[in-house]
C-alpha cells in the first residue's frame, strides 16, 4: 500500500442522537464508540441539513444543500436534479480509491442506489431485499403485506445471535472485507459502512436490552412542545404510527413510551457493539496507523421530548447529529501530511455535514471538486478551539411551506416560509413576512422549551438572525422574501 495515501472507513449509523457516552449521556452504554472518541475529536454541535434520511445523505454525500441538489423528500433522487455531481465516494474512485458500500449509505430503497459512486456492487443495501428488522415468527409474518415488507411491532427483544439482524451480517461483511483489503494492498480504499438501528423499529438481541438502565430511561424530560410554539414546527408521529402495537391517535401510555426508549438505547448498544467490531478488525489487519475514520449519523431523533417521537422537524434534538473523527497517530508511523490529531478531544465550534465532504478531501489530499458548500474541519483537527463558521443551517419542509433554521452558539431561529412551485408561482399566501417564526435562547434554554420570537424584548435578535439567514447562507431568493 502507498504509503503517503491513507484509507478511509466511513461509519453510517441511521437515527442516532448524540445518546452516546462521549457525548457525556450518562445512561448510554457504548463502549466501542466511546473509544473511537478518545482517540479522535468529538464534534459536539454537528448539524444535519435536514432531518430526514434520504435528504441528509443526499447533502451529505455531495457536499451541497438539499436547496442546491433540490432533494427534500424521500423518493427523489439527486441524479435526477444534479445527474453530473460528483460524490464524496465518486471523488476518491476517480482519484485512485477502491470505494465500497456495506449497509445503508445512500437512502435504503434499490431505487437510491447510486453504483457508479462505488467500484463495485453495493452490499446489503437494501433492507427490503435482505431482510434483517425482526427475528420473531410473530413479527415476521405480520410485517409481509400483498408482498411488500411492512410494519410490525416498533420494538423487538429476541435470543438470537447479532446476525439475525442485518446490522450484524453488515458487521459480518464489513470485517470480512477488511481482512480481504488487507490482503490485497493496493489501492487504498473508501469502505462505507452503514448501520440501520437505531432507526425503527428497535429490534436487538436481547442482551443489549439487558444492559440499560430501564428505571432512568423511562424518565422523559421536557415532554411538553414549547411555550408558544407555531403548530407548523411539530408533527403527529407519522413515522412511529404506523407500527401495529402503537395507537394511530393519542397519546402513548407510560409503559409505551418506557419501553420505546428502553428499545433506542438497547439498538443503540446493539450497533455500538458492531463497530467495536470494526474497529477491531483494523487493528488486526494491521490498518489503523493508516485508516482515517468517520462517524457520522444523519440526524437524531425525539425520545417523546417537546411531545414528540421521530426526526422530521428543525429543534435541536433532530438537528444535532453525532460526528466523530479519528485521524491515524503520528507517533505510530511517519504520517507526513496529515495534521497533528487532537486525541480525545471535543469541538464546540458549529460544524455541519457538509462539511465532512472537503475535511476527507483535505486529509487525504486529494483536488477539491468545484461547487462544495461545506467549510473544512481540518483546523479543528489541529485545534478544536477553534471557531470555523458562525452559524449552521438546517431546514425541513411542512406542504409548502419550508422551515429554514439558523443555529448560532447562543440561538436558534426558525423562519417558516411558503414556497414557490416547479413554476416559480408561489403555492402559499407568503406577504414577504414569515408565516411563522421561532426563537431559542441556547444560554438559558438548551432543552427550547420557550419559543422567544414574539416577545419584543428580543425584537433586535430576531432581525439580526433574519438578516444572517438571508446574507450570510445565501439562501435562494425563491424561498425566501425579506
Amino acid at each position: 500500500m502507498d504509503p503517503d495515501r491513507y484509507n478511509v472507513l466511513f461509519i453510517a449509523v441511521d437515527d442516532l442522537r448524540t445518546n452516546l457516552g462521549c457525548y457525556g449521556d450518562p445512561l448510554a452504554v457504548t463502549p466501542h464508540i466511546d473509544a473511537l472518541a478518545a482517540r479522535g475529536t468529538v464534534f459536539r454541535r454537528a448539524y444535519c441539513q435536514q432531518a430526514v434520511c434520504n435528504p441528509s445523505r443526499a447533502s451529505l454525500l455531495t457536499g451541497r444543500r438539499p436547496d442546491t441538489i433540490r432533494v427534500w423528500d424521500l423518493k427523489t433522487h439527486f441524479r435526477s436534479t444534479m445527474p453530473e455531481v460528483v460524490t464524496l465516494p465518486e471523488h476518491f474512485k476517480r482519484h485512485g480509491y477502491h470505494t465500497e458500500c456495506i449497509g445503508k449509505i445512500f437512502h435504503d430503497p434499490r431505487a437510491m442506489a447510486d453504483r457508479q459512486s462505488w467500484s463495485v456492487d453495493e452490499t446489503l443495501a437494501f433492507t427490503n431485499e435482505v431482510g434483517g428488522k425482526y427475528a420473531l415468527e410473530e413479527n415476521l409474518q405480520s410485517q409481509v403485506v400483498k408482498g411488500e415488507v411492512a410494519k410490525a411491532r416498533a420494538t423487538e427483544c429476541a435470543d438470537v445471535p447479532d446476525n439475525a439482524y442485518i446490522d450484524g451480517r453488515v458487521a459480518d461483511e464489513a470485517v470480512r472485507r477488511l481482512s480481504c483489503l488487507a490482503q490485497a494492498g493496493r489501492p487504498p480504499f473508501f469502505l462505507a459502512v452503514g448501520f440501520r438501528r437505531p432507526h425503527l423499529p428497535f429490534s436487538a438481541p436481547r442482551r443489549y436490552w439487558d444492559m440499560q438502565d430501564v428505571t432512568a430511561l423511562s424518565r422523559i424530560p421536557n415532554p411538553h412542545p414549547p411555550k408558544d410554539v407555531p403548530p407548523i414546527a411539530l408533527h403527529n408521529w407519522a413515522e412511529l404510527r404506523g407500527y401495529t402495537d402503537i395507537p394511530d391517535l393519542g397519546p402513548l401510555t407510560p409503559e409505551q413510551a418506557a419501553h420505546l426508549r428502553h428499545g433506542y438505547y438497547a439498538a443503540t448498544s446493539f450497533v455500538d457493539s458492531q463497530i467495536g467490531r470494526l474497529l477491531a478488525r483494523l487493528e488486526v489487519e494491521g490498518l489503523a496507523d493508516r485508516t482515517i475514520i468517520v462517524l457520522w449519523s444523519d440526524h437524531g431523533w425525539h425520545l417523546g421530548e417537546h411531545d414528540l417521537w421521530g426526526k422530521t422537524t428543525n429543534f435541536e434534538l433532530d438537528t444535532n447529529a453525532p460526528l466523530i473523527i479519528a485521524v491515524p497517530d503520528p507517533g505510530r508511523q511517519d504520517h507526513r501530511h496529515l495534521p497533528c490529531p487532537c486525541h480525545g478531544r471535543t469541538s464546540d465550534s458549529l460544524v455541519e455535514l457538509i462539511d465532512i465532504y472537503p475535511t476527507l478531501v483535505e486529509l487525504c489530499h486529494l483536488p477539491s471538486p468545484a461547487g462544495l458548500e461545506g467549510t473544512s474541519l481540518v483546523p479543528l483537527l489541529e485545534n478544536p478551539e477553534k471557531e470555523i463558521k458562525e452559524a449552521a443551517l438546517s431546514q425541513f419542509p411542512r406542504g409548502k411551506v419550508m422551515g429554514y433554521s439558523l443555529r448560532t452558539r447562543e440561538w436558534r431561529y426558525t423562519e417558516w416560509r411558503s414556497r414557490p412551485d416547479d413554476t416559480g408561482t408561489d403555492t402559499g399566501t407568503d406577504t414577504g413576512n414569515p408565516v411563522a417564526r421561532e426563537l431559542y435562547d441556547h444560554r438559558r434554554d438548551e432543552a427550547e422549551t420557550v419559543n422567544l420570537a414574539a416577545d419584543s424584548r428580543y425584537a433586535g435578535v430576531v432581525a439580526d438572525l433574519a438578516a444572517r439567514l438571508r446574507d450570510f447562507f445565501g439562501v435562494p431568493t425563491d424561498f425566501i422574501h425579506l
